[in-house]
């Protein structure tokens, strides 16, 4: 993520202690994303003062967010110091609440994930249930030699209040109107910051911070691939989330009018099509397979018989490319963003369903080649982005520190 020259403006003019918060916020998140970096670089991107700066490193260096390094070099007279972020002192927990397995991490504020564990989801009281999550995260973070957490981060699938920490409906979980926010800050009071989300915005959240395609990715989609479709649009380098929070619901949006039942209880919905639940059904169908019989067959069975040459696994999974060719020709059409990013288990048949997708967004996308420089990517993160997604949203939090309300 870069830091935009529109953000700058907010140097300008304003309240002395919003202004500090401001560029205080702005200079960390410099060092972050340009590190290593003198303080006489920092004043040439900000056009702030050196006293500013001075002064503002020298908290962050009293935080333990950066440290400084002495950069030798005998061409010049005065060997400048250089500012990284410091590791190894700010950690956050990440929570990944799936319908069947709720998985857990650690990570540094580098997004580098220093453990992992998981529980499967029961289905009992929410309360206890959220209980037994964080008991498991301060478990899983005692040993790692970890005792604070400065934030937890928590992603759920469903529409999520990411403001006020509500979950307002995860049909999977048979969650509404839950104050997640409130019974995590009572477990875990010593916490400063608790962030929730929606796992696949927060997905794009992740591969906006710490992906690795060497692209300019400031206006994307991420596609979020399992049981169902969701995902995360980013535009300008900000989450788009809606009023409602609910934008990016592609996957509900009407591909085959009266088609396939889904899950929503509409017909015809991209999810119901191109998800992995869609894919499993289609290769059930053409196998004669009873679903009941068969109901621990997953995607992995197929991508594992694909790769064994099964004649039908390929094939229906050409056909999953086809579908999502259908609904990513939908968005371009819509956003025009620079790339699509896919997440999910269905990308490691990158080899087959890539070309289905790209011959379907040149017949239905593409006008006069305007949309040539469209980029379909495979996601670059090597953590499962939701769960990454998750300690993103507390990091964020963490480098985020003020808001402008206009």
């Amino acid at each position: 993520m870069e830091i935009l020259q529109a953000d700058l403006k907010y140097v300008l003019s304003g309240n002395s202690k919003i202004l500090r918060s401001i560029n205080r916020t702005i200079i960390l998140n410099i060092i972050r994303e340009r590190q290593p970096i003198s303080r006489a670089n920092i004043a040439k991107i900000t056009g702030l003062n050196k006293s500013t700066i001075s002064s503002i490193v020298a908290e962050l260096l009293n935080e333990d967010l950066i440290y400084e390094e002495i950069f030798i070099d005998n061409g010049v007279g005065r060997n400048p110091y250089n500012l990284y972020l410091k590791l190894g002192k700010h950690y956050v927990g990440a929570i990944n609440i799936d319908s069947s397995i709720t998985r857990f991490a650690i990570a540094d504020i580098d997004g580098s994930i220093k453990g992992e564990s998981s529980i499967l989801t029961e289905n009992i009281d929410k309360y206890k249930f959220m209980e037994k999550c964080i008991n498991e995260l301060l478990k899983l973070s005692s040993e790692l030699g970890i005792n604070n957490l400065k934030g937890i981060g928590i992603t759920i699938a469903g529409i999520v209040d990411s403001e006020n920490l509500i979950v307002k409906f995860a049909p999977n979980l048979g969650w509404e109107d839950f104050n997640i926010g409130e019974i995590i800050k009572k477990l875990t009071p010593e916490v400063d910051i608790i962030a929730v989300g929606n796992d696949a915005k927060a997905s794009a959240l992740a591969e906006l911070w710490f992906g690795t395609h060497n692209i300019n990715l400031s206006n994307f989609v991420f596609l979020s691939i399992g049981p169902g479709i969701g995902s995360g649009v980013i535009l300008d380098n900000k989450l788009l989330k809606g009023g409602n929070e609910a934008s990016g619901e592609f996957g509900h949006m009407t591909l085959i009018e009266g088609g396939n039942l889904c899950v929503c209880g509409n017909y015809g919905c991209w999810e119901a099509y191109a998800s992995d639940r869609a894919t499993v059904q289609r290769y059930l169908i053409r196998k004669k397979m009873n679903a009941l019989e068969n109901i621990d067959f997953a995607i992995d069975n197929i991508l594992s018989l694909a790769e064994n040459e099964d004649e039908i696994a390929i094939e229906t999974l050409k056909q999953t490319g086809y579908y999502l060719g259908l609904g990513i020709s939908n968005i371009i059409k819509a956003l025009d963003p620079q790339a699509i990013i896919i997440g999910g288990r269905i990308t490691k048949a990158w080899n087959l369903i890539y070309p289905e997708i790209m011959n379907v967004i040149k017949q239905r996308a593409f006008f006069n080649k305007k949309n040539e420089h469209l980029i379909i990517l495979p996601t670059s993160l090597k953590v499962r982005p939701r769960l990454l997604g998750a300690a993103t949203l507390a990091i964020k939090e963490l480098f985020d520190g003020y808001k402008i309300i206009l």
